[in-house]
């Protein structure tokens, strides 16, 4: 019973989903038509990406990469912009979760070398920032986070076009960030030692060749993502060369996600063969599917919103916005955003409320903002 409850602590979204699927099947009985629901393209190309990055992350590819920007670094706000542009840039490539997991315990390492007054100013502002600013980063590509993925898959854009849609919004939002680092910065100017910065953020170098091997793997990945290679020969490519040369790897993937899309298929599968609840949402959703989106995104997070509300309708150009934009606002608008809340639970204890407060209030500030071009630009 122990292991139960720790089980739904750790994997809620997880545990929701499957009870769902679960409960879903009473009204549905489980036919053939259930093989129908699983999009296996978006779960082999999740799968790839999350492999590549998982092995990239754990040869030390970023903080190496994080180490090389800080070398340039003199002053508190180019250090805040470096910190702040690892999440916002690498989650464009590296998705929002992983440029979380990678950059926010990067950035206690790096701060805990300057001065107390110092750290105690830019600490809580930088990794709210950073948070802010992988999930909206994450935003402009197709492979920046997961619901852009499956979203991506099922609209049948170019690349080309989805970065054109979201470009509008991205840029507005690194305007703001630039602002934001900017006011901070302010309150806590001060020089760096370059030499202190670097030291501080040291780590053993990973295996060159495994680290050439997952670029190489990454670029099959993108080319599986734009539809010049079958999806299947990326998957088939990044699971034989993890298993042959980096089988530790493998273990380390996030399974849950997996899991939780499946779970979510069978649920969303199930509700679209009952008459009278998929034409309910349906009418409703017609001409308000980015605040939906956005709306539904505040209690479910923004995957579940996606793959739930891309079932009962043909706008899936809006549900890209939607989805994107609902990341912010509450603390699970998206997941990833918990990965820095219990980072600073974790690292400073005393901390969790100021963070809460300044998270809401501009995540807040940020929603209603971007929800305005929105509404200019459509």
């Amino acid at each position: 019973m122990k292991l139960l409850k720790q089980f739904i602590q750790q994997e809620t979204v997880l545990t929701a989903a499957a009870v769902l699927a679960v409960v879903s099947a009473f009204f549905v009985p489980p036919d053939v038509q259930y093989l129908g629901y699983i999009d296996l393209r978006t779960l082999a190309i999740l799968f790839s990406l999350m492999t590549v990055m998982t092995g990239l992350r754990r040869q030390g590819f970023f903080d190496g990469l994080g180490r090389a920007l800080l070398s340039r670094t003199h002053s508190t706000f180019q250090l805040t912009l470096v910190l702040v542009g690892l999440c916002f840039f690498g989650s464009m490539f590296i998705t929002n979760d992983v440029s979380l997991l990678t950059f926010v315990p990067f950035t206690f390492v790096v701060l805990s070398r300057l001065g107390a007054d110092v750290r105690r100013s830019l600490l809580i502002p930088v990794v709210c920032m950073q948070t802010i600013a992988a999930n909206l980063g994450s935003m402009l590509t197709p492979i920046g986070n997961p619901q852009n993925l499956y979203l991506y898959g099922k609209s049948g854009m170019s690349i080309g076009g989805f970065v054109l849609l979201m470009l509008p919004y991205t840029l507005v939002s690194l305007f703001l960030l630039l602002a934001w680092a900017a006011m901070v910065c302010r309150k806590a100017s001060a020089a760096l030692s370059v030499d202190e910065l670097v030291s501080s953020s040291s780590a053993s170098q990973g295996d060159q060749k495994i680290i050439l091997l997952y670029l190489v793997l990454f670029a099959v990945c993108l080319l599986s993502v734009i539809r010049v290679l079958p999806y299947g020969i990326a998957f088939a490519a990044v699971l034989v060369c993890a298993l042959f040369a980096d089988p530790h790897t493998l273990r380390a993937v996030d399974s849950s996600l997996l899991l939780t899309f499946v779970a979510f298929f069978i649920f969303i599968g199930n509700l679209g063969r009952i008459p009278a609840f998929s034409g309910w949402l349906q009418e409703f959703l017609t001409g308000r599917e980015v605040l939906v989106a956005v709306l539904a995104s505040q209690v479910t997070s923004n995957v579940p919103a996606a793959l739930l509300l891309s079932g009962f309708t043909a706008e899936t150009q809006a549900l890209i916005i939607g989805t994107n934009l609902g990341g912010l606002g509450t603390l699970i608008a998206s997941m990833a955003s918990l990965i820095s809340y219990r980072q600073i639970a974790r690292e400073l204890p005393q901390g969790k409320k100021q963070y809460f407060g300044l998270f809401t209030l501009s995540n807040l500030i940020f929603l209603a903002i971007l929800l305005g071009v929105w509404f200019l630009l459509r």
